[in-house]
């Protein structure tokens, strides 16, 4: 079935009827992940501000929000373009600003008559802010970005800087400087729990740290965020953060299952795939989802060296097929080798899978849309934002 972008999806389809490679979104699954960090952030007592660089896309981000539109995440201007034109209001643009970027700044601030969040973690882009703002009228929102130790991003919050960026910006006109932020995104690099506690609480205590700073001057420091999907969940203390901001949370992915993060059943990404093809002299199917469709990500080998490219799962059931991952993948090929020849009877040439990705960003942002399935069967298409 060829898919027209103007077509309203209100004939429930099944999922055999698709042309492939297609990315999957489970829509239970999508809720039920959501409504768990929604209540953590509840229960904590803080803001849960989801990051969407993950989904792109302003349905996922209702569900994310549990219908609330406002304090979400971005990752590109195009997406705080986006998501504040489909009514999200208090967009935070979460990579560091520079000057080149300031125009387009303003341009989405004027259409939607609304602040973008931004940070920074340099002096010169703070004076260049400043004289930008001055000569220009346009007004700037900011967080100055604490490194609390993946070494990204920000400075150390002792470090003079902080305060000499915030005095600069608290003294202009039409700028506000309204808290300081910080991510864990070391809090990825291992799979043990204990190590993740110590890593948020070095999160915590960074950004807080520097709030503190701020505040015995006599600033204001409205925000102090924080934030990674590990850390949140495994944080023992929020004490002194104002929220926390997470992405993948809402679809997971096999990086995560690798490390203990989730269990398997909550990925609520995946990719649709035919079999193309066998080759029983090299004892392998093909699938029609490659590097394009999959991604070259391979995040979960480090912990999980079965993974390769993604494991091959029944289209219907989402259960896994033995142990068949993806080993290989071309440009629109992937490649399954099998031990057992009864795989060729099984999984015939014309037959579907669906393919767990490594990392559901990466994967995601093959594709311009999500097909949405609900109880096996196809009831909406979503479309979300790409590029920059």
């Amino acid at each position: 079935m060829h898919c027209d972008p103007q077509k309203a999806w209100n004939d429930i389809i099944m999922i055999a009827s698709l042309e492939t490679p297609k990315l999957i979104l489970d829509l239970d699954r999508l809720e039920q992940n959501a409504s768990r960090f929604r209540q953590r952030a509840q229960q904590q007592g803080i803001l849960l501000r989801p990051h969407l660089k993950t989904s792109k896309s302003a349905e996922v981000a209702r569900v994310a929000t549990g219908g609330r539109m406002s304090s979400v995440t971005v990752s590109t201007l195009k997406e705080a373009e986006y998501f504040a034109k489909e009514g999200f209001s208090d967009v935070l643009y979460a990579v560091g600003i520079t000057p080149n970027k300031f125009d387009y700044v303003r341009q989405i601030q004027d259409d939607v008559k609304q602040n973008i969040l931004l940070i920074l973690d340099c002096l010169s882009v703070a004076e260049t802010a400043v004289e930008y703002s001055k000569r220009t009228g346009c007004a700037f929102d900011f967080l100055i970005e604490i490194d609390c130790g993946e070494h990204r991003g920000g400075i150390a919050s002792d470090d003079p800087k902080v305060l000499e960026i915030a005095r600069i910006l608290v003294d202009a006109p039409n700028i506000q400087l309204r808290g300081v932020m910080t991510h864990a995104g070391h809090s990825y690099g291992t799979d043990k729990i204990d190590r993740i506690i110590e890593i948020a609480e070095d999160e915590r205590t960074s950004v807080v740290g520097a709030s503190q700073v701020l505040r015995e001057v006599g600033i204001p420091c409205e925000i102090v965020s924080a934030g990674s999907t590990p850390t949140f969940l495994h944080g023992q203390s929020f004490e002194g953060l104002t929220e926390m901001r997470c992405g993948v949370y809402v679809f997971f992915d096999l990086a995560q299952y690798s490390r203990g993060i989730c269990r398997i059943e909550d990925i609520a990404i995946s990719v649709l795939a035919t079999v193309v093809g066998h080759n029983r002299r090299a004892g392998v199917l093909t699938i029609d989802a490659g590097a394009f469709a999959l991604s070259k990500d391979q995040s979960a080998n480090t912990y999980r060296p079965d993974v390769g490219y993604g494991y091959i799962c029944d289209a219907a059931t989402m259960e896994r097929l033995g142990g068949l991952n993806v080993s290989t993948v071309h440009q629109e090929h992937g490649t399954v080798p099998i031990s057992d020849e009864s795989w060729f009877e099984r999984l015939p040439v014309g037959s579907m899978v669906r393919v767990l990705p490594n990392h559901a960003c990466p994967t995601s942002s093959a594709h311009d849309h999500y097909i949405i399935l609900n109880n096996q069967r196809v009831t909406a298409r979503w479309p979300r934002v790409n590029g920059w």
